[in-house]
Order: C-alpha cells, then structure tokens, then sequence
C-alpha cells in the first residue's frame, strides 16, 4: 500500500521530513478495521509526535490520526461495522497512524461518518470534536440544556484553531453557552462568530482587560488551547466563583492555581487519546459521541470546519500541511484528499 511516513525527527521545513513509501498491507486484530483511507487531516499533535526523537532513529513512522474513509474489512470480533461502511475517527496515538492507503484501528472508536459531508470534510472533525466534547461535558461537566436559571458563559481562548472552532460550536449550538472566544486577527475573529461566538477578543495582550472591556468581568468556564503558560494567569482571574478551567495544552512550566481555592474552581485536562491509550472502560463513549456529531452535522446544528483541502496524500503536501499548522496562524482545519 502507499504511504508516507517520516525517516527521522526533522523540522517540517526540512525537505526530507517525510517521505513517500510502499508498505506491507495492516492486519486486522479481533476488534480492528481495516480501513480504506479516503482523506486525513493534520493536527498539533501531528507535528509533536513528528519530532519524538525517543523513536528508534531510522526506522520509517507512519503519522496521521484524523480519517475519513470506507470499511474494507472487519476482525473476528467486530460487531459495530461492517465492510463498506463510511467511518471517520483520530485513531490512536500509540499505534500506526492514518496516513496511509489502509489502516488498522480499534472499532469502540470509530464513528459512523455524516452522511451529508464528503471525505474531506469528515476527516477534519474527529480529534477536534471528541476533545472539544470531552472537554466541556466530561471535564467541565457543562450541562445540556443549559440551566434555565442563567444563562452560563464560556472564554474559549484560541477559538479559530481546530478544537477552539468546534468548542465554539458545541458551547453555542448544543449547550446554550454564551461564548467569548478569543482571537488576534480580523479573519479569526470573524470565522469565530460565524461559528457562534457571541463575542470576540484579543489575547495578544491583557485578556483579562480584553474581557472586561466587553462589559464582563467573569465567565464560568474557560476552554484553553493556547499557551497555558501565557493565559493560565488572567484566565483564573476571570473564572467566577464555582467555575471551571479545561486546557488541553500541556504546561511547560508551573502554574499557579492557587487564586482558584478560594473561588472552589475546578482545573481540567482534556487529553483525547487518553481513553484509546489506556483502553479504559468507557472508550466506547468515543463511538458514541462521534456518532452524535456526524447526526448534528447532518441536522445542520454543527458544521464542518475545513479550509485548507491539498491533494493528493503525499509526502510534499504532507509537509506543507504541517508547516502551515506549526506556523500557528491557522483558520480551522487543512485536510488532505485522495491518493493520486
């Protein structure tokens, strides 16, 4: 089968980053598919595990976890899918990833893909809609329908990236949240509104003045996907009593959650792959929550949020699709479509 996959930990502007290969087709364990990648898309996550120099240098890694694609052939054990259905899903971060022509994953992850989007389009919602779902109603515990008492809000902080623009989304459209997301750009600003947002401001400086500039002092929730470092800081200082903080960046240096006691707030992290990973009980809850994305998509609630399509899947757009998302200016998703 055709694939690409990475030689070595190397920087995306590095001509030999990734490279075009033929592989040995995957086989399918009891619970596996065997999926016919149609179309995947690129994620922050995707560029990390690129550079994970603990890897066995040398040894060709096949990247890539959001698919969309058609079942070609089903485990001993499989009782969700059968041959020929039309799947999407993020996969596993501690198996092979999507990036190629066929591609094994476990079935309790895998959802029925919206019958009203094509491949490219489905392939830009699985990571980003299972993080953004697990993160306000697993971590956050936002409840829907929201309490008739008030209305509730939520500081989504990076709202044009690929979670932030289904965070917006589900906050809005499923949860009846009032959202305040943040941009820095007039084209991000406006693609977060016509996501949702109630409202948008700036985190290039004082995101806490930002806010209260809007005539808000407070939100009871904060989704951060952007430089936790940076905004972990004043997104305490605007958490209301009572409230919640969910980020799905990674702290790279302490902290200080200390302002948070004496409000009783709640801090969360939202790290996708931690069900797959783990093989926790409830993975299957990925199934589910997929499946009821793709009827919200094709209820017309949830839209998809692709804006980069590069064809076809190979090394040289791989490696552009990874630049233009290390660059962290990205709107929505870049997907890349078809095999050649």
């Amino acid at each position: 089968m055709k694939a690409v996959v990475i030689p070595r930990p190397l920087p995306a502007a590095d001509p030999g980053a990734f490279a075009d290969a033929d592989l040995p087709n995957p086989q399918a364990g009891p619970h596996d598919l065997i999926v016919a990648v149609e179309a995947v898309s690129v994620n922050p996550v995707d560029c990390k595990q690129r550079l994970v120099k603990s890897k066995v240098e040398g040894a060709p890694r096949v990247l890539g976890y959001d698919s969309a694609g058609v079942v070609e052939s089903v485990g001993a054990a499989v009782s969700l899918f059968k041959p020929g259905d039309r799947v999407y899903y993020a996969g596993d971060v501690g198996r092979p990833g999507s990036n190629a022509q066929l591609h094994a994953v476990y079935e309790r992850i895998v959802g029925h893909m919206p019958k009203t989007l094509d491949f490219a389009a489905a392939a830009a919602l699985p990571l980003t809609a299972i993080t953004a779902w697990e993160g306000l109603f697993d971590r956050l515990k936002v409840g829907a329908p929201p309490d008739v008492r008030r209305r509730k809000s939520i500081l989504v902080v990076g709202g044009a990236g690929g979670v932030g623009s289904m965070a917006i989304q589900l906050a809005a459209k499923v949860a009846g949240l009032e959202v305040i997301a943040s941009a820095t750009r007039a084209e991000s600003a406006q693609w977060c509104r016509e996501l949702g947002a109630d409202d948008v401001v700036s985190h290039a400086g004082d995101l806490a003045a930002a806010l209260r500039a809007t005539g808000r002092r407070h939100v009871d929730y904060v989704f951060l996907t952007n430089d936790a470092e940076r905004h972990f800081a004043a997104c305490a200082q605007v958490l209301a009593p009572l409230g919640g903080i969910v980020s799905i960046i990674r702290a790279n240096a302490p902290v200080d959650v200390s302002p948070l006691m004496g409000k009783s707030c709640s801090v969360s992290w939202e790290f996708m792959f931690t069900r797959p990973s783990n093989a926790t009980p409830d993975m299957i809850e990925q199934h589910h929550l997929l499946n009821q994305v793709a009827q919200l998509i094709d209820k017309g609630v949830l839209r998809a949020t692709q804006t980069t399509v590069l064809t076809p899947i190979n090394a040289a757009n791989l490696r552009a699709a990874h630049m233009q998302v290390e660059a962290g200016r990205s709107i929505g998703k870049a997907v890349l479509h078809g095999w050649g």
